[in-house]
């Protein structure tokens, strides 16, 4: 938890899109359907555009601020509204100024501009009330509490990612694969996204992830792709706390990519009971110190396990084959 001194800004502070438009070559501009940008998960997907020479999007934005920030004679002055769209992969971030919709009202709006030659992931976007407080200006008084996503090639406006599944023959695929053609799938987490080799020259796996079969045959299909998605956590896990960014004082810092997600997304389980910042210093201080990394382990797999819902996969499995065995005993 941080401490200020100076006076915070209680309440909260939201951030709505309302509307996407593409400008294309000649300044051509045309909207974005609606089903591109979602309220419910705070997701702007870009990659849904039916044009793909677009070169800028324009984010219509509205905010809502407590009513606090506004009283006359309050304890603040010189109120501003800011939406900020920050790209940590490109270094890229925007700034601009929302005004009040009415004279000292709560909802303020405003437009943002991105330019798709300057952003390669994810941004995010998030909306601070700034004034001068106790005489000194730019003072950051509340912040939405949820940030925007922005994502310039998604397909799909979902906060969490798909996983990239590829059906290769590891025994004369890539020359990387070929060592392991003996197991029936390969966890990659070298790219933009994790990716999951899936060996086609591994009898059967191909046809059960990817069928359509009897009721057994399903429940076996779920149990293994819930498995594979507790590899794919596990693994992604460890590639991200094992490549973080350190600040000079050594604390380390939040990916800004998927890695960032995995580990926000896990944290909470493998350190109960603690904030995510602090959580991840000390994971890192484990895996990089002397002792406590190896006691982590379990809950690392827990933590993948739980995500990947392998117990409701294996329950639904046992109750599957009970019913089975019942049916064949009568």
């Amino acid at each position: 938890m941080k401490a200020f001194p100076y006076k915070r800004l209680s309440g909260v502070v939201s951030l709505r899109v309302s509307a996407v438009t593409l400008k294309g070559p000649g300044g051509s501009r045309e909207s974005l359907d609606a089903a591109a940008y979602s309220v419910l998960e705070q997701v702007v997907a870009l990659g849904l555009a039916e044009r793909d020479d677009w070169e800028s999007a324009r984010l219509k934005l509205s905010a809502t601020i407590p009513a606090k920030a506004t009283e006359p004679n309050g304890y603040w002055s010189d109120i501003v509204v800011v939406a900020v769209l920050t790209e940590r992969a490109t270094n890229t971030r925007i700034t601009v100024h929302l005004e009040p919709e009415t004279e000292g009202g709560r909802d303020w709006v405003g437009s943002l501009e991105l330019w798709r030659a300057d952003h390669l992931d994810r941004a995010g976007l998030s909306v601070h009330v700034v004034a001068t407080a106790d005489g000194v200006p730019g003072r950051i008084l509340a912040t939405a509490e949820k940030e925007w996503i922005v994502d310039v090639a998604a397909e799909a406006p979902l906060r969490r990612r798909e996983l990239d599944v590829h059906e290769v023959g590891f025994r004369e695929g890539p020359v990387w694969l070929r060592p392991f053609r003996e197991v029936p799938w390969i966890v990659d987490t070298s790219g933009e996204l994790p990716t999951v080799h899936v060996n086609t020259d591994f009898e059967g796996i191909a046809d059960l992830v990817g069928g359509d079969g009897p009721a057994v045959e399903g429940m076996v299909r779920d149990l293994l792709l819930a498995q594979m998605c507790t590899d794919v956590w596990t693994a992604v896990f460890h590639t991200a706390i094992g490549n973080l960014e350190i600040e000079d004082d050594g604390r380390p810092l939040f990916p800004h990519d998927w890695r960032g997600e995995v580990l926000r997304e896990m944290l909470p389980d493998v350190l109960p009971g603690r904030p995510v910042e602090e959580a991840l210093g000390e994971v890192h201080r484990r895996r990089t110190g002397t002792f406590g990394w190896l006691e982590l382990q379990p809950r690392i797999q827990f933590a993948a396990t739980r995500r990947a819902e392998v117990p409701k996969a294996l329950a639904t499995v046992i109750r599957g084959l009970d019913r089975f065995e019942q049916g064949a005993d009568v």
